[in-house]
């Protein structure tokens, strides 16, 4: 039997994907005849499901019902030219005649490759070409048909590609284009954008910020898949924390397990894969103050804030630092307490990042 978890980056999993609320606010917004809102950020820890959650999203608006509606799917590369793919996309729509005497885009059969393909076709008079008019009066020609567009980013990030991107977005959108956006990023990349010139629509739009897995259908999806009795999927389910990376490591690692393994064994393995693929990257990219506040943490469940300002070599920026961890999703707060957000992070601080 195949197994039915899997731990690769951005893939959907077939039989042990869980739905979540944010998944489902951006999916019925954009099924409006008139969204509310065009831009929708998700943000959150490495392993959160960032990518699954837009890969979700562009699979229901990819489904043949929506294409009926009118509506169009196309993932960019946030590493390339993202105007010119956007325009490759769209012009293999075959929606917009091109004038005999004008300048257009020419796309090879490898365009939507790896390595491009894309270039400007040439004429004999001197016209100006510029890409962006180009895709505005492509966008005026997609309205005028009643087609829509989703455009999908994974792991943006302030370069001077998407920094070009989004400003043309900005003007599509108060164009009242039927474009829409949905990207995914760290918290501190995504903020990186927000101090660019022109892109105040960027800083003012939605942010998703992923959330632990639901432990009722973490439950239900173990004991179907894994055929174990209800204490101890609740018990994975706690250990996980609701973290979707550690729930489908857990998943994977258990169907896997020996007849001679236990549980710990299991627990003992999703321990190293969380540290090593995970929570290495994660502390590499935390301040030295953010460091501090974790470390204080490690060694509790969960800590007033009184306490931790106690312990702290330098309290009067706590706030800022606390804000920071929480959305990166690194921590939780509950009624003046605050504790580590992922599983076994502590113990991966106090093993390999204590000072004493």
């Amino acid at each position: 039997m195949q197994n039915p978890f899997t731990t690769t980056f951005s893939k959907i999993p077939a039989n042990t994907y869980i739905p979540t609320e944010q998944e489902q606010e951006i999916i019925e917004n954009f099924s409006y005849d008139e969204p509310s809102e065009s831009v929708y950020k998700i943000t959150g820890v490495r392993g959160s499901g960032k990518t699954v959650l837009l890969a979700k999203v562009e699979e229901e608006f990819a489904s043949d019902d929506n294409r009926k509606k009118g509506w169009c799917v196309y993932r960019l590369s946030p590493s390339r030219d993202m105007l010119i793919q956007l325009a490759a996309y769209m012009d293999k729509e075959g929606l917009v005649k091109r004038k005999k005497n004008s300048k257009s885009v020419n796309i090879s059969a490898s365009v939507l490759g790896s390595g491009g393909g894309i270039g400007l076709s040439t004429t004999n008079n001197n016209d100006i070409f510029d890409i962006g008019i180009e895709i505005d009066d492509m966008l005026q020609e997609f309205q005028k048909k009643d087609k829509r567009i989703l455009v999908g980013v994974d792991e943006v990030s302030k370069t001077p590609e998407m920094i070009v991107f989004a400003s043309e977005f900005g003007k599509w959108i108060r164009a009242g284009y039927p474009i829409y956006l949905v990207c995914t990023g760290l918290y501190e990349n995504i903020e990186q954008l927000y101090n660019v010139n022109n892109l105040t629509f960027f800083r003012r739009a939605t942010t998703i910020k992923t959330e632990p897995l639901n432990e009722v259908r973490m439950v239900n999806t173990y004991r179907k898949n894994l055929d174990v009795d209800m204490e101890l999927a609740k018990e994975m389910a706690s250990d996980t924390k609701g973290y979707p990376y550690a729930f489908q490591q857990m998943g994977v690692l258990y169907f896997k397990k020996s007849e001679s393994e236990d549980y710990i064994d299991v627990i003992f393995d999703l321990k190293t894969e969380l540290y090593a693929y995970s929570y290495e990257k994660i502390w590499e990219e935390l301040t030295i103050e953010d460091r501090a506040l974790v470390s204080i943490l490690s060694n509790d469940d969960e800590l007033k804030r009184e306490d931790i300002l106690n312990k702290m070599e330098k309290p009067n920026n706590y706030s800022v630092y606390r804000d920071r961890l929480l959305k990166r999703g690194i921590i939780k707060s509950r009624q003046g307490y605050i504790s580590l957000a992922l599983p076994y992070f502590g113990e991966y601080i106090k093993e390999y990042h204590s000072e004493g």
